[in-house]
């Protein structure tokens, strides 16, 4: 597709906004994936022919930035929302770590990347896309601003060290249950060399609990320590009552249909052609917006 100077000019705005997370344009420019000199011409708004689309459109990936239109969605102080921001915010703040597992489709990672936008030294990694020890450990230094280029050994060592230098960071892993077994060594590895300088919180479905639960009973190495090292427990927004967790899933979609909705709307039959699925409500409401 080709990036319009509108696209640019948004994804340019993008970049003034997240440029608050970071202590410097060079860090940030890492962070974004391009060089000093191409960050400095988008700063001064030159980027006539300085900027490549490949550029542009790997910043609006890392950045959010639609390229294409897309309905806007506002954010809705929901029960997940308000559990989740208050965990990462503990974490954060104290140098803790946490797991939450929960079922699927009710917030969890549109929460975290806002509050990963919205907080300095805050990174949000999404663990489906880096499965290996190296993409792991690459992804967590280049989203901090630290060279993710060039000896292993040496990334590492880097980022160790700037963790442990910086005020109150925290890594945020979502879909956590996709890593390879070696990348949770290395998670513990990496706490281990950053324990209370540096928040960790990971999250996933269920089947993160069920694959921690099933490899600590097995006593497969790694695995009990790492879980003792999260806190020894799972956390969880949702009830566990089949018929509790109905009410739950309903009120949140209920909540979120408010906020985004256009006024007039029907709440009451969104949230029930949903079944409390947030994935739904978005589709449904798109639905609604484009017949106006």
């Amino acid at each position: 597709m080709k990036i319009t100077d509108e696209i640019k000019s948004r994804i340019a705005a993008a970049i003034v906004a997240d440029r608050e997370n970071y202590p410097s344009d060079n860090k940030h420019a890492v962070s974004l994936g391009i060089s000093a000199s191409v960050y400095n011409s988008i700063k001064k708004g030159s980027w006539e022919r300085q900027v490549s689309d490949a550029n542009w459109v790997g910043m609006a990936r890392r950045l959010g930035v639609v390229l294409r239109h897309e309905m806007a969605w506002n954010a809705a102080e929901t029960p997940t929302w308000v559990f989740i921001t208050e965990q990462l915010a503990l974490c954060q703040e104290s140098g803790l770590s946490a797991i939450l597992c929960d079922i699927p489709n009710i917030g969890k990672s549109f929460t975290a990347r806002a509050y990963a936008k919205s907080h300095k030294n805050a990174v949000y990694i999404d663990c489906s896309q880096v499965k290996t020890k190296l993409k792991l450990v690459r992804k967590i230094a280049k989203e901090f601003g630290v060279g993710s280029y060039g000896r292993y050994s040496d990334i590492y060592e880097d980022l160790v060290e700037y963790l442990r230098t910086i005020d109150t960071p925290l890594v945020i892993l979502d879909e956590a249950g996709d890593l390879q077994y070696e990348a949770f060594l290395e998670l513990k590895a990496l706490w281990n060399a950053t324990e209370r300088c540096c928040g960790w919180y990971m999250m996933g479905a269920d089947g993160l609990r069920a694959k921690i639960d099933r490899n600590v009973e097995c006593l497969k190495v790694g695995y009990a320590e790492m879980l003792s090292r999260f806190g020894d427990t799972f956390s969880r927004v949702t009830p566990e009552d089949e018929k509790e967790r109905q009410k739950f899933l309903k009120a949140q979609a209920a909540i979120v249909a408010k906020v985004n909705a256009p006024a007039g709307t029907n709440i009451i039959q969104i949230v029930s052609v949903s079944d409390g699925g947030l994935r739904r409500v978005y589709t449904e409401i798109e639905k609604i917006k484009k017949m106006q």
